[in-house]
């Protein structure tokens, strides 16, 4: 529960690349959630090349920023042909669900993580899809932007702006 209590929003990085045994247990967490049916309707596109991170900054726009510090990338997809037949757009909650996994799993590990929205701007799914040179069953959903925080005080403590007047029991 640590993790879910200390997670917050970084945005700005170390320049220090990630460990491949800290992208592997980030992606891990991410196809280990649940889908609609265990469809398993989402990929992932995991980006370290700085060219491509300012690229995807670029096409994001201004709210994608951090992704110029970030040791890594990660564009979320919804694979259409994946997706449950009776109710397609399942494939946004799930991708949102390995999205969150991957966030949380970061924080335990000490890297920071910023969620940067993707989907539903057309603009943006259709400039991802672009630089990525996706086939048409693949639906950018989100970017997540992940590094080792520039202040290093950011994941240690558990957050306290929680708003308890948005829980209700029983009825409104």
């Amino acid at each position: 529960m640590s993790a879910i209590f200390k997670r917050k929003s970084v945005r700005r990085y170390l320049d220090k690349p990630l460990k491949k045994e800290e992208i592997d247990i980030i992606m891990k967490a991410a196809v280990s959630g649940p889908t609609c049916v265990n469809s398993k309707d989402w990929s992932f596109i995991v980006v370290t090349d700085k060219k491509m991170l300012n690229k995807m900054a670029d096409l994001n726009g201004k709210p994608a920023e951090p992704l110029r510090g970030a040791a890594l990338g990660v564009l979320i997809c919804g694979d259409y042909d994946k997706a449950f037949m009776y109710a397609k757009d399942y494939w946004v909650v799930d991708g949102a669900i390995a999205g969150e996994n991957m966030i949380i799993a970061a924080t335990e590990l000490g890297i920071g993580s910023v969620w940067l929205g993707t989907w539903p701007q057309m603009d943006r799914v259709e400039a991802q899809k672009k630089l990525f040179n996706l086939p048409d069953n693949q639906i950018p959903h989100s970017i997540i932007a992940f590094g080792y925080p520039e202040d290093p005080n950011d994941l240690k403590e558990e957050r306290n702006d929680y708003d308890m007047s948005a829980i209700h029991y029983n009825n409104w």
